[in-house]
């Protein structure tokens, strides 16, 4: 008969039981239970005799010793003390509580100085970039969409209706800046419901995670301390809401089309007919937040009707095609990717199951099962690791699973990371979950992939002349090289896993990578990621900063001084700094349990929170 292994199935539900204290009764039955001899005289009457002798004696002794008083300089305060000197506490004291083993590596790299100095001097450099780059928007382009900072003009690329001061609002409110929530709300009471009722086109989806979202997390994070009073946001968004909603009623599908009208409040189709996967699955937390607040359910109603259509849809190991079509309601073509009109559909089904209360809320279970399903396809079709130093990354399936694997990775796939982190933790720190038993065997997976994910999310920074990631990167493989595009330091370690092509060199101030280190910071607590969070912030100071105020977008990161591009994205103020803050600062300062970030990064509170 074979032994059992040493770690059988039994002790996974074990817990930290063997940590615990446990009373002397049970271990005194579980020893002799255990005896090694106890087949042999126990099997025997001699057996158990000596046994009940054994048991006999020991309650003897406990109950027949002479207590000694409790002035007797022999008592020490607490113990109890018996003839011959033996101590009841002693003899019946509970094992030490052990405390389970870290790595090398966790154990040096544990964090006892969260709001150390230095931190706190790093998060205000952070502030003060934040306020720089306020400065220059307010300056040349104040109710402008984004802030071309080296014409030093404003410009409307994302419907006109002030992108930047939305998007950048809460973060101001984050960071404590009140003159800058003072001038932005004040703008958004003045000028935003005339603005959304005489604007024309824009896209559902940017114009929900950037300005519905900005507006309902400015809503929730407000208290009216500085600018205008909560409801002002929240009134917004329901005018703004209100036609937005034409894009889903406007289709003959549960898939809402991607442009909307919204001095008509009408909707139609983008060129060529199709939606993309993402944008259309990514408006649900905005949406389930404004019908919890306002009351009215028919947002999140027609919101998460998207996603209860992807469920019924043909998946390849959970993946799917980047394209959805508003007519059948079909998706279109091969495609698959977790890079542009791909991401943030796997990001939200987990953030949207977290926001309606995870496990207490059964009806939204089937978004867990997609997201697991989802991330064991990543694991399984896209994971690669490049040579010849073997950095893990997420590649793509142009033609499907059926067609030929691409070594290329956007820079928007750095998201998954934290996204990985968070769905195996749910906001919790890793100590903290594994205390608790709540980590599966797939959860510590995906967490491992999370972290070997940031590190090459890491080195498309570190492996570039400036320090900066590029759009796009590929890895080399044994199926695929070329020569002459490296990043331009050739210090890097990885200069040779790491190629960047010359249409991909350019830098849009992106926030994914420092989104995912500011997560994994939270959850692991590792300080590795707030130093490689301040080697970033370190290059945008040095290579982005505008001297008339501002911050600009490159054009090749693989050169220095990089030629620069004149934009300042609104995410720039939305996301890239706010995750920054928020990775040098203290922990409870919007926690990862009571808080889902939408992918714009406004902050949404997690159902009953």
């Amino acid at each position: 008969m074979s032994k059992s292994l040493p770690y059988s199935v039994k002790d996974v539900h074990y817990d930290n039981a063997k940590f615990r204290h446990r009373s002397p009764l049970k271990v005194l039955s579980q020893s002799l239970l255990t005896l090694n001899t106890k087949r042999d005289y126990a099997s025997c009457s001699t057996g158990k005799f000596l046994i009940l002798i054994l048991v006999f004696g020991i309650a003897c002794l406990m109950l027949m010793g002479t207590k000694i008083p409790n002035d007797s300089p022999l008592n020490e305060k607490g113990k109890v003390t018996f003839v011959g000197g033996l101590r009841l506490g002693r003899l019946l004291r509970k094992p030490p509580r052990i405390p389970p083993r870290l790595s090398p590596d966790e154990g040096q790299l544990k964090d006892n100085t969260t709001n150390g100095p230095k931190w706190a001097a790093r998060q205000q450099s952070v502030k003060e970039a934040f306020d720089y780059a306020w400065s220059g928007y307010r300056k040349f382009a104040m109710g402008y969409d984004e802030l071309m900072p080296i014409s030093q003009r404003g410009v409307d690329g994302l419907g006109g209706l002030g992108a930047t001061v939305v998007d950048a609002l809460d973060t101001a409110m984050i960071m404590g800046h009140g003159n800058i929530v003072s001038e932005a709300g004040s703008w958004v009471e003045a000028h935003l419901l005339e603005r959304i009722s005489l604007k024309g086109q824009v896209n559902l989806f940017e114009t929900t995670i950037r300005v519905l979202g900005g507006l309902l997390s400015a809503y929730h994070l407000s208290g009216g301390d500085h600018g205008p009073k909560p409801d002002v946001y929240l009134n917004v968004a329901k005018d703004l809401a209100d036609r937005l909603l034409s894009a889903f009623n406007s289709s003959p599908t549960a898939v809402p089309y991607s442009d909307v009208i919204l001095r008509e409040s009408t909707a139609h189709p983008a060129p060529g007919g199709m939606s993309s996967t993402a944008e259309v699955a990514s408006v649900q937390l905005e949406f389930n937040y404004l019908s919890a607040v306002s009351g009215d359910p028919k947002y999140s109603t027609e919101a998460m009707k998207v996603l209860a259509h992807i469920k019924t849809l043909p998946k390849t190991e959970g993946l799917v095609p980047i394209y959805i079509s508003p007519h059948s309601g079909e998706f279109v073509g091969d495609n698959i990717r977790l890079g542009s009109r791909g991401d943030s559909y796997y990001e939200y089904l987990i953030k949207v199951w977290l926001q309606q209360g995870g496990k207490m809320n059964g009806n939204f279970t089937y978004l867990h099962h997609m997201y697991t399903e989802a991330m064991k396809g990543v694991r399984h079709l896209l994971v690669r690791k490049s040579i010849p130093k073997g950095l893990v990354f997420v590649g793509e399936l142009p033609y499907g699973s059926k067609g030929e694997f691409s070594p290329k990775m956007d820079h928007l796939v750095c998201f998954l990371p934290g996204t990985l982190a968070l769905g195996a933790t749910k906001g919790l720190t890793k100590e903290k979950a594994l205390a608790e038993n709540l980590l599966s065997f797939e959860d510590l997976e995906n967490l491992k992939l999370a972290e070997d994910l940031a590190k090459a999310c890491f080195e498309m920074y570190e492996v570039t002349a400036t320090g900066l990631a590029p759009e796009i990167a590929y890895f080399h493989t044994e199926e695929y090289s070329e020569d002459g595009l490296e990043g331009g330091n050739k210090s890097s370690a990885y200069a040779k896993d790491i190629i960047i092509k010359h249409a991909d060199r350019h830098n849009l101030l992106r926030p994914e990578t420092v989104e995912s280190l500011f997560v994994l910071y939270r959850i692991t607590k590792d300080t590795k990621y707030r130093e490689q969070g301040w080697q970033i912030f370190q290059a945008f100071e040095k290579h982005t900063k505008v001297k008339s105020g501002g911050y600009t977008s490159l054009d090749d990161v693989t050169e220095v001084p990089p030629h620069r591009r004149d934009k300042m994205e609104t995410f720039f103020l939305g996301e890239t700094l706010k995750y920054l803050y928020l990775l040098f600062g203290d922990d409870s300062v919007i926690p990862l349990d009571k808080f889902v970030f939408n992918t714009e990064a406004h902050p949404l509170p997690i159902r009953n929170n």
